[in-house]
């Protein structure tokens, strides 16, 4: 080693004591360190002296610039004296004890852990090596090791791993000796090669000699110990060394021993290092099989509950819960295939697709669980485990998923299809051709012109409708018989039908089950023939500034109007059902009009409210006990919610269900679709979330294992047992039903007296996509708490784990005033079962696991019949009711236009509306400003189980056909095209992501089969149409719903934003891009309360290339392509920060929305851009959310339609101040935009 020159800092005196010492030592170094070794021993002992006595030395020997540490290892390097070696160590302990890091990195810098190395080797050739001298050595190596990234490889390489060992195995009984050299070890096993090199070395065996039952005396070194092993178990070698050697159950023995003694845990860094070896060790297969014989999982669960109460003992609660959980044997599903209950026959299959491999699979291939479902290289805790594996494992810093070819994010300039094909399309838009001769401008009736209606008529016969009862009264008719879509049970004093049970209930002198009600034949009958106008609003009842937009009302009218406003309709069958067919006395006065239904229609067992000549008597709803005499002819008072929602009318609804077509053929309508859903006042704030609410559930789920007597394990609702799926058990358990429109609940499972594990059905045509849930529950008890566990969900992480809750609909609420979808649920969590997921259904991964969604919740109303859904169910026959009130929203000054675009696989019409304003006159300026407005065309509902996007979608519709002069004006700036539902087969069979062709709709835009993808054939061929005719739509926007993002917001295309997240080097000319496509977010950013402009990107990716969006953008030219995602959870930020999404706030967002395009007309005329240019100055925005941009890599199984986003992120808002005045243009108008919505005065902070 070059000999330093002794150097001193700037501002440290030269004369300086230890300088001076060091100096002489500096000028020793060589061949005098070794002839005057008494000279060399005095000088290290007062520089020791020094420093131990006085700080301000050691500051000066470590001081920036100071040579004193290269003096020091340049004398501990050339010394053979014994003493002056030791003294040179001690004064080397004393200078890195303090100081922290930084010293120990100088020292490591110096070369220091290499000098060491080398003197201990030095040191062990001595017979017996000096135990002073390994001492000092040992303890320095265990303070510098950890800095010295190099440690374990240079102790290795010169032999100092093996003396180590050796000197272990030497001094076992030498605690002084042993806990430094352990410490050693500890660090050395840090490196996976050192680590097994030790293991064969029989390290593992002599630490377990080392580890023992409780004892007070050498606590520290068997906490060293335990780390030492615990860093050596993470070598699945050692591990089966340790299996082997039958070391597990001597764990869990030291480990209840510890617990049972440490009463004061005071030990509890050695009970948490006993637990980190068993967590090692149970990382490899054979680990778990002798955890699970060792009975591993009742000392872990028995002593984790009693630390429970224990907060600070919360780390060995949480390690033993991580090991239970890895070691709690895989269970499949209880499914006999994990490919849905329902079959669709396609009319081709295209090789090489998912459903051709669906369904090409060997014979006698069980695809619900496979030999992969224990793979050990999986089998590692996956807490963190996303849902983007396969494409994570080269990811750095960059998403590897951003398009980075410049050739692809340029829009085509040419036409894929010729003009001929498309010429077909020339039928959808008439408007463009239509010059109203003979239209009388002053007529209700002439601003529509409808080439199809969506009415109740088919071109298939319509099937008998069920409407579901958990109990119904006696009928004086002749059972009919069973069928394979009807079978009728006899039960206790409760009965519920499901989708394919007929109501029945037990007669004390005949037992002769009920026939299903069938409404075909249902005669409507009314008090008042006048009152059609109930049902079917005209236009001169929607110019009211409170129904303006057909936004919810106020909260306290809301109440008022439910109370006030209830029409006598009675549901009588064909044959007279003991006094059928004859109303209620009907008075001129609403406010004693109600709906009353005949008893087969008597709702979920409840008791009817009796009704006759006007009042109301007999016995309450919920009562105990059997009917009276007379209960015959009782009759059921519900809410006529068609004033209160002019959009519902339940018979309509009725009628619009016999045309609806599903794979199951079902035959019932569920209780919340037929009264509607009037939305809540009331604030639904999110959910917070209890301490320890997974860890205790992850509890109850480990008790299956440990007590398995009392587990119930009773089937009581199965789809595979088509014939009935509903199982008789004498009224002990609760009653489950999903077969009607949207519904989704293959399977439940009674668990416990009040716990059901339930399994949801897959995608037609598909073995995965399990989230969206809509099931009947009904034969509760009141004031039970009942857990429901949703076991097969599939997604890594959910807005459940961040105050989401489920959504649930009371009918006995809804006959009490109260039609409504209300938040419910306590101790939700969302996290990893037990329930292995085949690599079938996995897209090929090994080894992975479906998640458990479970809540808790308790019920009001005796025998009530409750929905559960994951979000605000939205049908397609609601839709197409929807559709068909419209037209009395319309006013002469309105062009509405219902065209039926195609039909589906399922035989469903997918509708296509226009809506814009008529033309002042037949002159050929108005005419002419009439076909030259600008196109805005929009989508939604390409995934099933995103309901919101309908919600939102309505809310643009209502606002649309709506009398504001908002709404006016923008029917005057465009013409919109409208694809409400792009997937209605996937809504009606209750799937979440695909249509029947078991494929993900939003992923065939850029190759669409007329086939098996119609709806996605037919709506691209409108756009190609549009680009072919140069009028290209200046906006599309497909509406959709995000399960794991907060707040509204929206994903464009931008070449630009593109290439920066890229990191690509391109030049300026290559990045020349109009910003406009940013205006529209930033303006819903500024007047819409639950958009976020933060979590927006317009980043385009490799995986999203055949989306609506980027195909639209690319391919047809529009700049201003969306995809509007709305939050399923709810927002925070804003007015909403905090709460749950509701309807209300979703039709809002659609209303805002469409004000925003008005605004955006604006702001893209010559004026407007110049007062707003600020609005398209986005170089400050870019540079913000550069590194907002997550990873996003798709996958075979459950990836987001755009870039997922967990709770880490930024949702703040932006603020406002870039526009102070956003509303200069609504204060052109009287109308404020609050009237849109009376959101603002329900949420009001």
């Amino acid at each position: 080693m070059n000999k330093p020159r002794m150097t001193t800092e700037k501002g440290v005196p030269s004369n300086s004591r230890v300088l001076m010492l060091l100096g002489q030592l500096e000028r020793m170094n060589g061949e005098s360190m070794m002839t005057e070794a008494e000279i060399a021993r005095q000088l290290t002992a007062k520089i020791l002296h020094l420093i131990q006595t006085q700080e301000k030395t050691r500051k000066e020997v470590m001081s920036k610039g100071s040579s004193g540490m290269e003096v020091i290892l340049t004398s501990l390097e050339n010394t053979r004296d014994p003493q002056t070696t030791l003294n040179i160590l001690y004064i080397l302990s004393e200078l890195l004890t303090v100081g922290g890091g930084r010293r120990v990195g100088v020292f490591v810098s110096k070369g220091g852990t290499g000098i060491l190395l080398k003197l201990l080797i030095t040191a062990s050739k001595e017979s017996p090596p000096s135990e002073e001298l390994m001492l000092q050595l040992h303890s320095l190596l265990a303070k510098v090791g950890p800095k010295d990234r190099k440690f374990g490889v240079k102790a290795r390489l010169n032999g100092a791993l093996n003396f180590t060992v050796s000197l272990v195995k030497q001094n076992l009984q030498n605690a002084k000796l042993l806990l430094p050299c352990l410490q050693v070890l500890r660090v050395y096993s840090t490196n996976s090669v050192n680590a097994i090199s030790l293991g064969k070395n029989g390290v593992v065996e002599l630490l377990f000699k080392i580890v023992g039952p409780y004892s007070k005396k050498n606590t520290s070194l068997l906490k060293v110990a335990l780390d030492t092993l615990g860093a050596l178990l993470k070598s699945k070698t050692n591990a089966r060394r340790a299996v082997d050697r039958a070391q597990v159950p001597v764990l869990l023995a030291c480990y209840q021993d510890w617990h049972r003694n440490d009463t004061r845990q005071r030990h509890m860094l050695i009970r948490k290092g006993l637990l980190a070896c068993l967590r090692n060790i149970t990382n490899i297969k054979v680990g778990r099989k002798a955890f699970i014989e060792a009975d591993g999982m009742r000392v872990l669960y028995n002593t984790s509950t009693e630390c429970l109460p224990v907060r600070t003992l919360d780390p060995l609660v949480n390690t033993s819960s991580l090991i239970m959980r890895k070691c709690f044997p895989k269970n499949r599903l209880p499914l006999p295939t994990i490919k849905s209950a329902f079959h669709c026959q396609l009319p081709n299959v295209p090789a090489g697709g998912p459903v051709a491999q669906l369904y090409n699979q060997p014979p006698g291939v069980d695809d619900v669980v496979d030999e992969s479902d224990d793979n050990e290289e999986t089998e590692a805790d996956t807490e963190n485990d996303t849902e983007n594996e396969e494409d994570e494992k080269n990811h750095h810093t960059m998403n590897d998923d951003i398009e980075t070819d410049l050739n692809k994010l340029r829009p085509n300039e040419y036409h894929s299809r010729p003009f001929e094909e498309l010429r077909v399309y020339e039928r959808f838009f008439l408007e463009l051709s239509e010059d109203f001769q003979g239209y009388n401008f002053d007529s209700p009736k002439t601003g529509s012109t409808t080439s199809s209606s969506f009415s109740s008529s088919s071109t298939k016969t319509p099937r008998p409708i069920i409407v579901p009862t958990a109990q119904a009264l006696p009928p004086k008719c002749s059972p009919v018989p069973t069928s394979e879509l009807d079978c009728h049970l006899s039960k206790g004093q409760q009965t519920h039908p499901p989708s394919s049970v007929s109501p029945t209930t037990p007669l004390p002198s005949s037992p002769a089950p009920i026939p299903p009600l069938q409404l075909e034949n249902i005669h409507l009958s009314t008090d008042q023939e006048k009152r059609d106008d109930a049902h079917m609003p005209s236009p001169n009842r929607h110019t009211t500034p409170s129904s303006q937009a057909m936004l919810p009302t106020e909260g306290a009218a809301l109440e008022q109007e439910l109370v006030r406003v209830l029409e006598c309709v009675a549901l009588d069958g064909k044959e007279p059902l003991n006094g059928g067919g004859q109303g209620v006395e009907g008075g001129g006065s609403p406010v004693n009009a109600t709906r009353h239904i005949q008893s087969p229609l008597v709702v979920g067992g409840i008791a009817a409210r009796r009704v006759g000549g006007g009042s109301a008597g007999g016995s309450d709803c919920g009562s105990e006990g059997p009917e009276e005499d007379g209960s015959e002819g009782a009759v059921l008072e519900v809410p006529d919610t068609a004033l209160l929602l002019p959009l519902h009318d339940p018979d309509l609804y009725v009628e619009m269900v016999k045309g609806t077509h599903s794979v199951p053929q079902y035959s019932e309508v569920a209780y919340p679709d037929y009264f509607g859903h009037v939305a809540p006042t009331f604030r639904e704030p999110h959910l917070e979330r209890v301490y320890g609410v997974q860890r205790s559930k992850i509890f109850q789920d480990i008790e299956r294992l440990i007590h398995p007597n009392d587990i119930l394990d009773k089937v009581v609702y199965d789809l595979d047992i088509t014939s009935c799926p509903v199982i008789n058990d004498n009224g002990e358990s609760l009653k489950f039903n999903s077969k009607f429109e949207s519904g989704n609940l293959r399977k439940a499972v009674q668990v416990r007296k009040h716990e059901y594990d339930l399994v949801l059905n897959s995608d037609i045509n598909s073995n995965h996509y399990h989230q969206w849930f809509y099931f009947e529950v009904s034969g509760m008890r009141v004031g039970t708490s009942y857990r429901f566990n949703i076991i097969n969900c599939e997604k890594s992480n959910s807005q459940f784990n961040y105050g989401m809750q489920v959504l649930m609909y009371s009918v006995q609420e809804a006959i009490n005033g109260r039609p409504c979808w209300v938040r419910t649920g306590a101790d939700i969590c969302y996290y990893k079962n037990h329930f292995s997921r085949s690599s079938i259904a996995a897209g090929g991964q090994k080894g992975k696991s479906y998640y458990t969604m479970t809540f808790t919740t308790s019920f009001s109303h005796k025998d009530d019949v409750c929905y559960f859904a994951y979000h605000y169910p939205y049908t397609y026959s609601s839709l197409k009711m929807h559709l068909s009130k419209l037209e009395a929203l319309r006013t002469p000054h309105i062009y509405l236009r219902q065209d039926v675009l195609c039909e589906t696989l399922g035989g469903n019409s997918c509708p296509l509306l226009t809506i814009t304003a008529m033309p002042e006159s037949t002159s050929n300026d108005h005419i002419c400003q009439f076909r030259n407005r600008p196109f805005i065309f929009l989508s939604a509902r390409v995934h099933p189980g995103e309901t919101n996007a309908s919600w939102v979608m309505k809310g643009t519709l209502e606002f649309l056909m709506g009398t504001s002069p908002l709404a006016h004006s923008l029917r005057e700036a465009y013409i919109f095209k409208i694809v409400p539902m792009l997937n209605p087969d996937g809504v009606v069979n209750g799937n979440h992501r695909c249509s029947l062709s078991g494929e993900d709709l939003n992923r065939q835009w850029q190759n669409p089969n007329l086939e098996l993808h119609p709806t996605i054939f037919h709506t691209k061929s409108l756009l190609q149409y549009l680009k072919h005719i140069q009028r290209t739509p200046l906006v599309y926007c497909d509406y959709h719903g995000h399960s794991r993002k907060k707040n509204v917001f929206m994903y464009g295309c931008s070449v630009k934003e593109t290439v920066w997240q890229s990191n690509v080097s391109t030049t300026s000319c290559d990045l020349h891009e109009d910003l406009g496509y940013r205006t529209l977010p930033k303006v819903l950013s500024q007047m819409a309360p639950a958009f976020s402009m933060s979590s927006c990107s317009f980043v385009v990716e490799r995986s999203k290339e055949s989306t609506a969006r980027v195909v639209v953008w690319r391919e047809i030219g529009v700049q201003r392509s969306y995809t509007m995602e709305s939050t399923l959870c709810g927002c925070d930020q804003g007015k909403y920060k905090g709460l749950q999404i509701g309807t209300r706030e979703l039709e809002e967002m659609g209303a805002q929305f469409c004000v925003a395009l008005l605004r955006l007309k604006r702001l893209t005329s010559p004026l407007g851009l110049r007062n707003h240019q600020h609005l398209l100055d986005v170089e400050s925005d870019l540079m913000e959310t550069r590194c907002k941009v997550a990873s996003s890599p798709t996958t075979y199984v459950m990836e987001e339609d755009e870039p997922s986003f967990l709770e880490d992120v930024d949702y703040s808002a932006e603020s406002n101040d870039e526009d102070p005045d956003p509303e200069n243009d609504l204060q052109e108008n009287p109308v404020r935009l609050d009237q849109l919505s009376d959101t603002e005065t329900n949420h009001r902070e």
